[in-house]
């Protein structure tokens, strides 16, 4: 597993827990932001692009 891969596996793990976080307290801002976590985090384990060059593409759709 290469520092790419970790970095993608931590962002999954963060974002499952601002989601949780935000449903506890009826945070959408922070759910949000927990969904795009670990949904960015799939795409770096993946892809090996990081959270940054994914986060400018998706900004770009």
């Amino acid at each position: 597993m290469n520092s790419t891969e970790f970095e993608g596996k931590w962002n999954q793990v963060k974002g499952e827990f601002k989601q949780k976080y935000g449903k506890m307290f009826n945070d959408d801002e922070t759910f949000a932001e927990g969904k795009f976590d670990e949904v960015a985090g799939r795409i770096q384990e993946k892809t090996g692009k990081s959270k940054e060059a994914i986060r400018e593409e998706v900004e770009k759709w």
